[in-house]
């Protein structure tokens, strides 16, 4: 088993851990700044780019917040500012229009909580993927774990991680080169169907073995 922070629409990385065992999801993590929680990598023309969600800020006495208590800024047009970019950086790989019906209902409806919307994004890849979404949560925060691999690391945007993910050909690549561990949605429009055997293949061990 497995422990893992839902972020939003997770890399290469982070795809190849959930479908490689069973996952629980933590629900009980404190939300911090600067994290794959609130933003996701892709590439557009111009090279690598950030796709950040706006959250509304309220923290206890403590100065904590919850990560299931964050809400959504949706003050400012974040859906369609992320819907066009994703449009723009994707509409000529293969599948785009293969797996944009089922994407793009995500950037047309109001969004309450970061996290829910986190899960709504995994759940959608993996219907794309046909796999079934892990419902496992914790009950509360898991400071040591025992009896499962602790992945939650993944969700720092800063950690570097030791693997090398094998080369495709991205929309981009002819300017850029090869960009890797982006967004799960890089391998999902420019491979379609075949998305599920590359991240079978990517083995990532935890940070602390």
């Amino acid at each position: 088993m497995k422990l893992l922070h839902p972020t939003y629409f997770p890399n290469i990385a982070f795809f190849s851990v959930l479908l490689s065992d069973t996952i629980i999801w933590e629900f009980f993590d404190n939300y911090q700044k600067q994290t794959f929680r609130n933003r996701t990598h892709i590439c557009t023309d111009r090279g690598l780019h950030v796709l950040s969600i706006p959250i509304a800020h309220t923290r206890d006495q403590s100065g904590r917040q919850s990560y299931r208590n964050v809400k959504v800024d949706n003050t400012y047009p974040w859906q369609r500012q992320h819907w066009r970019t994703l449009e723009t950086a994707y509409r000529t790989s293969p599948f785009f229009e293969y797996y944009e019906d089922d994407i793009r209902p995500l950037y047309d409806m109001k969004q309450e909580f970061l996290m829910d919307f986190n899960i709504k994004t995994i759940e959608t890849v993996c219907e794309c993927l046909q796999i079934d979404l892990a419902v496992n949560r914790t009950k509360e925060y898991i400071r040591k774990p025992e009896h499962m691999a602790d992945f939650r690391f993944l969700a720092n945007a800063k950690t570097k991680l030791n693997f090398k993910a094998p080369e495709y050909v991205q929309v981009f690549g002819d300017r850029h080169g090869f960009i890797s561990n982006l967004s799960v949605l890089d391998v999902l429009f420019n491979l379609g169907p075949e998305a599920m055997d590359y991240l079978k293949h990517i083995v990532l061990k935890p940070l602390h073995d």
